[in-house]
Order: structure tokens, then sequence, then C-alpha cells
């Protein structure tokens, strides 16, 4: 079978089904370690250039890590995006069998980026920050509960959960903290984010586990891999407005986050945003295009691996 054939895996709790090429068998594995080892004996025998797995709330993780390190070439993609070019293929029907057809045609017609695979290091870091993620998550929506029940044995009992998770959350912080500075490279990485005005301990430790192509792409590139380039909305005469899309939402989440302290601490971006404000730009227009830019000097900081300071050549892109 051709070298050039693309694998597409529809990934569940139970099970993996794997659709080699547009037209090639389909067959079905367990998604445990056995069908993993199953998984890895039969795609050695095809020889795949690409196998393609679709973002499934966290099942294709382990799948992705377990492929990677018998050296295939991985790329996980947007769901949204694979639903959408199924769309334009005719395929209305959605079953497992038919995904992982799909993912396959996607590997083949769409040019896609391949994730390098992290180290043991990275992906326990990667565990930990997820795991804060969902703590603060679960925080907030008891908090957001609390004003729902004024009195009563319910407030009481949301009123410890609260205090658990805070404490939680805290630990969790603390654990971060720890694994970070035990690492020299995660810890000097984490000092040089956050020499640049308004990049915190929480966004610094985002970016290098959840976006570690910073510095290794052009500022195009890496502002489209977050989400945030304009893409135009044209048609004829009409010209819409440019709008964001895609990407990695909580990457940019913290980036847009890290960009309104910014605008209000950081002499470069505020100064920026000050300047387009009085341009007539609206407030969240102003503040994504302050955050294009601060993608960009932070992506020269790592590229240069050097600390944000006059002179420098981030300091030359401000």
């Amino acid at each position: 079978m051709s070298n050039e054939m693309c694998v597409g895996i529809d990934v569940s709790k139970e099970r993996l089904d794997v659709a080699v090429g547009s037209s090639g068998e389909i067959w079905q594995v367990t998604n445990d370690e056995a069908g993993h080892g199953e998984l890895r004996g039969r795609l050695a025998a095809i020889g795949p250039r690409l196998i393609v797995l679709e973002a499934s709330g966290g099942y294709e993780a382990i799948v992705a890590g377990a492929l990677w390190e018998a050296g295939f070439q991985v790329a996980v993609v947007n769901p949204r995006q694979v639903r959408d070019f199924a769309r334009g293929m005719g395929k209305l029907a959605k079953t497992d069998r038919i995904d992982a057809r799909v993912l396959a045609l996607f590997g083949e017609k769409v040019p896609l980026e391949v994730r390098t695979p992290v180290d043991a290091e990275a992906k326990e870091l990667q565990g930990m920050v997820l795991r804060r993620r969902q703590l603060v998550e679960m925080l907030t929506m008891e908090k957001n509960r609390r004003g729902l029940v004024p009195v009563g044995r319910a407030r009481k009992s949301l009123d410890k959960h609260i205090v658990w998770l805070e404490e939680a959350v805290r630990r969790a912080n603390d654990d971060i903290d720890q694994t970070v500075r035990k690492s020299p490279l995660w810890r000097e990485q984490e000092d040089l984010l956050r020499s640049f005005k308004g990049i915190g301990p929480v966004s610094a430790r985002t970016i290098l586990v959840e976006l570690p192509e910073l510095g290794m792409l052009n500022r195009k590139k890496i502002a489209a891999l977050v989400g945030v380039a304009p893409f135009n909305r044209d048609s004829g005469k009409f010209r819409g407005k440019r709008m964001i899309a895609g990407g990695r939402a909580h990457v940019r989440t913290v980036l847009y986050m890290a960009t309104v302290t910014a605008a209000r601490s950081n002499p470069v971006i505020r100064a920026m945003y000050q300047r387009l404000l009085a341009a007539g730009k609206a407030k969240k227009v102003a503040l994504i295009a302050c955050l294009r830019k601060l993608l960009s000097i932070l992506s020269a900081m790592m590229r240069d691996n050097a600390r944000f300071a006059p002179g420098t050549r981030a300091a030359a892109l401000a």
C-alpha cells in the first residue's frame, strides 16, 4: 500500500474505529493498552504518511501519544473543521465508521499541522495545568450556583465545596510551581516570558504547555494557530468585517486576559491600545490587535532566547 496513504481514527472511550485512506478497509480495536498494541502493529504493516485523529475531550491524547512513541506522524484536528469538510463533501450521515473515513479523506486533502510529541516531563505538566483549569471551572460554577441558594443545607453544602475547591486550586498552583521550578528549562522559559509585563505565571505556563510552537513559526502562522488571525468575509462588492476563528481556544482566552492586563500596565501595549482607540477602533478590536502584537513579541523573545528589554529584537517589534 502507498506510503502516501492517510489513516483516520475516530476515538471514543471504549473503542477506536480505523479507516485506511479513502477506500481501504475499516476495522475496530479497543481503546486500551491491548488495542493500542494491535493498532500499532497493523499500522506498521500499512506505513501511512499521516494518522489523523479528532480532538474528543481528551480521549485522543493517550492514543496520539502511543502512536507518536511508535514513530508515526500524527495530526489532531478540530472537530468543527472536519464536520464542515464532511458537509462540503456531501457526507451528511454521521457514524463512527463514517467519521473515521472522513478523517482519512481530510488528511489526504487538507494540509495539516503535525504536532511534535512531548516528553514525559511535559506530559506531566500538561496534565497538571489541565487539572487546574478543570478545578477553576468547577469553582466558578459553584460560586455562580451559590447566588441562587440563599439559605439552608444546600447553601452550606455549596460553601463547603467552594472552600474545598479553593484549597484544591491552591494545591494545584503549588504543584505546578514546584514542577516548573525543578526543571531548569521550564524555569528559564517561564522567567523569560514573564519579563514582558502583563504575562503572569498562569499565562506563561499555559503558553509553555499548550503553545510549544512559539518561537518556531512566523507571526502570521502563530497568530493563525492561536486563532487571532483575521479572515476576510468578502463577496463581490461586499466587504464584510474581518473575523477571527478556530485555533487553540484556551490559549487564546488566557492571552486575551493577559492583553487586557498589558493594556493597563505594559507601556508598549498600552500605547498601541490607546492609539487604536483614538483612531476609532472598538475596544475588543483594539485588544485583539494588541494580542497579535503581544504574540509576535513573545515569539521573538522565545526565538532569540532573550528577555524583553530595550535594544532586543523583540523590542524592535514593538
